[in-house]
């Protein structure tokens, strides 16, 4: 008879109502129904979802899981694999970002200044200081360049690593929606290119949408600016720029 969808939401640590939206958009369909119409799921349908909440927890969309789990070459060897691998990823990143924290809050109780290497290592291999002499020739006589220089002045090493963290789930996200086939011009381009305006508000300055086309033909003209986000996935850069276009203009 398998299991009551009731049974299945107390096992996964889920809401029934989840399972029934799964269910809905074909994510996860019982196996079987009574004959009252009742769901009932069997092991196979356990072991499904189990991957599901497994890549929600990696941060996967739901149609992307499910273009995932429906690829005919993979088996669910494989995608333990992945998610072992993504996983390990991801708890890399995290202890290092740990101590990262642990370091900046040692040196704060102890009034030590953090020197310029330490507070942009979080960037990685894109250094806002190889940027600096080029935004000061370009926009140093700007109010936004006056006051994202008076905010960054008083970030920490936390701060930039939340900033860094921020930007790299967008950067996923964003990614996601290149990998869904769907246009620099849909709503879900858009809407991220909006939240990529929102984020630079956020951190540095108020970013109109002038500004923010200025920036987008950076993208692509600049090469630096082209590695960083080709490095996040090939084509970015030019997405990028055509979805900020297109949200300038609806805008």
């Amino acid at each position: 008879m398998g299991y009551a969808v009731g049974q299945v939401a107390a096992f996964a640590g889920v809401t029934v109502r989840t399972l029934h939206h799964y269910d809905e958009i074909g994510l996860l369909t019982p196996s079987g129904r009574t004959s009252t119409g009742y769901r009932r799921y069997d092991e196979t349908d356990l072991t499904r979802l189990q991957q599901i909440l497994f890549y929600r927890e990696l941060g996967f969309p739901l149609e992307e899981i499910a273009k995932i789990l429906d690829d005919p070459a993979a088996d669910p060897v494989t995608h333990l694999r992945q998610q072992h691998d993504l996983l390990t990823g991801r708890i890399k990143r995290l202890e290092e970002m740990v101590q990262a924290i642990e370091f900046a809050m040692e040196a704060r109780k102890m009034n030590i200044p953090l020197t310029p290497e330490e507070r942009f290592e979080v960037f990685g291999d894109f250094n806002p200081d190889d940027h600096a002499e080029e935004a000061e020739r370009r926009w140093g006589g700007t109010e936004a360049y006056r006051e994202s220089a008076r905010r960054t002045r008083s970030y920490s090493k936390e701060d930039w690593l939340r900033n860094k963290a921020e930007n790299e789930d967008w950067g996923r996200r964003f990614a996601a929606v290149m990998d869904s086939g769907a246009a620099p011009e849909s709503p879900e381009a858009m809407e991220l290119a909006e939240e990529h305006r929102q984020l630079i508000s956020r951190w540095f300055y108020d970013c109109s949408y002038e500004i923010h086309t200025g920036l987008a033909c950076l993208y692509t003209e600049d090469p630096r600016f082209t590695k960083y986000f080709e490095d996040l996935k090939p084509g970015m850069a030019a997405y990028l720029r055509a979805a900020i276009q297109s949200n300038a203009v609806r805008a």
